[in-house]
């Protein structure tokens, strides 16, 4: 095996831009880890504020960015024995999927779906992880709930409205344009609210609020969900685009006997993101399918054009997940 590797790094905080390719040693995987070579790399928000300066890596992770991948074992520390070299898998990272090799806890790999591309199952990871733990283990969705998801289109959008469909929940969301609205619909929203047009909370007083609202904008989104949701709601933030701060009125949370609460993924421990790998795999990856429950990608680019891709991002114009080509 080669000493050294392609990778895409941040130069300095910045845009786009930033993002170069370089050669770095080969990682070597530790006790409990596997290493992988890369197929390909999801590119995620987290990945651009991590480039901009404004979300660092937990210690001991790598500097190059890259939260999730698909592609081969090649090989394995000690203390593995779940998988073997030659298995095709996708990955949650805790940094360094930007890289023709990237090592990872081996709990947090899980095979790759029967009929699935290298650059689907890389779509998988970020996306279902965050889902599953926000909207059903902290959010405690059941079926015949009315789920609200905001950014139907994006990457945690299409995974959530299709997720909650799979498992029983009337599902909403909001998104910015027609054709978005129009594809979140496609995928099994009951309802999608054009944001530039309607206002949800008034779009949603027919339904008598919701159940349970996935929020990753924040800002004036905040008292607004509170707005929307139905007696014993619940909301769950997983970001805040429009920032963390805002003015709410907690006796409405009170009489309503709301629950608000959140997580960040990057963050948890190592056994943690394995307990979550353990119900996907058991729950979830049943229903996965081409034709069930399947990522939408968006656009793929090659590896060193990785500043195009998080332009791409940061437009908004995609539906779905972007990905990176990493190996041949």
């Amino acid at each position: 095996m080669a000493e050294t590797m392609r990778a895409i790094e941040i130069s300095k905080p910045g845009g786009p831009e930033v993002l170069q390719p370089v050669n770095r040693p080969m990682p070597v995987p530790r006790a409990g880890e596997v290493l992988i070579r890369v197929a390909y790399a999801g590119v995620n928000r987290p990945d651009a504020l991590q480039r901009a300066g404004n979300y660092a890596p937990p210690p001991g992770a790598s500097d190059l960015p890259g939260l999730e991948a698909s592609g081969e074992i090649a090989a394995i520390g000690p203390n593995v024995s779940e998988w073997a070299v030659g298995d095709q898998v996708c990955a949650l990272l805790p940094g360094g999927g930007y890289a023709e090799y990237v090592t990872t806890p081996a709990a947090h790999c899980l095979p790759v779906p029967e009929g699935f591309s290298m650059a689907q199952a890389a779509c998988l990871p970020e996306t279902f992880y965050t889902v599953w733990s926000n909207v059903f283990m902290r959010g405690g969705l059941k079926a015949g709930e009315k789920f609200l998801v905001h950014g139907g289109s994006s990457g945690i959008g299409t995974t959530a409205i299709q997720l909650a469909r799979a498992f029983g929940a009337r599902v909403f969301t909001t998104a910015g344009s027609d054709e978005k609205c129009r594809a979140c619909v496609a995928l099994g929203a009951e309802r999608a609210i054009n944001y530039r047009d309607q206002d949800f909370v008034e779009a949603l007083k027919d339904e008598g609020g919701v159940d349970l609202i996935l929020d990753m904008v924040g800002g004036d989104y905040i008292a607004r969900n509170i707005k929307a949701l139905a007696e014993d709601g619940r909301m769950v933030h997983i970001a805040f685009l429009q920032g963390p701060k805002a003015e709410v009125n907690f006796a409405l949370i009170m009489v309503k006997r709301l629950t608000i609460t959140g997580s960040t993924l990057r963050p948890q421990s190592d056994l943690a993101k394995a307990r979550i790998a353990d119900q996907l795999r058991e729950l979830v990856w049943p229903k996965l399918g081409p034709d069930r429950i399947a990522p939408v990608i968006d656009s793929t680019f090659p590896m060193d054009r990785a500043a195009d891709a998080h332009a791409r991002m940061e437009s908004s114009a995609h539906i779905g997940k972007i990905v990176l080509k990493i190996g041949d």
